[in-house]
């Protein structure tokens, strides 16, 4: 997916949402992208997808890529072919003409239940971190979750 991201990318188009679940090709990822027919032709974004049921390594990936400066764009959840529960998938974008670069610090909260998850988003929020997506869905390890991605920007 990420592969054919990038290559509508390069034809001038940019992300619009993505949704996981069911179609006729069984349980995929539909991402729908848009050319703006008045933008300047060429590539000027970048995508990285991240996949996984493990939120420690979404974790880490998610700084990673925050740290090159990788936007948060979408996030779904979408049933692994593996037996493994459900995969959590995030979009991110990141734009080429701009020059200096905007970095992110993300921070990924999942839980059981609902009240955790509440004081860890205030506990977040008060250490100057921002909701940007949640999901719900049944991971091979804690069964199900809640996630949130929160993310801030790093002083440059």
């Amino acid at each position: 997916m990420q592969k054919e991201m990038n290559e509508a990318a390069e034809a001038g188009y940019r992300f619009e949402k993505a949704m996981g679940g069911n179609t006729l090709g069984g349980s995929e990822v539909v991402v729908i992208m848009s050319k703006n027919k008045n933008a300047p032709a060429g590539p000027r974004y970048a995508y990285k997808l991240l996949a996984t049921n493990k939120t420690g390594t979404m974790q880490k990936e998610l700084q990673e890529v925050g740290a090159e400066g990788f936007d948060y764009k979408d996030q779904t959840v979408f049933d692994t072919s593996f037996g493994g529960g459900s995969e959590v998938v995030v979009i991110l974008e990141s734009d080429r003409e701009t020059r200096s670069k905007t970095r992110f610090d993300y921070r990924l909260l999942a839980t059981t239940k609902t009240s955790t998850m509440q004081k860890e988003l205030q506990e977040a929020g008060d250490a100057g971190f921002k909701f940007v997506g949640v999901t719900v869905s049944k991971t091979a390890f804690g069964g199900k979750e809640i996630v949130s991605i929160l993310r801030k920007e790093v002083a440059k």
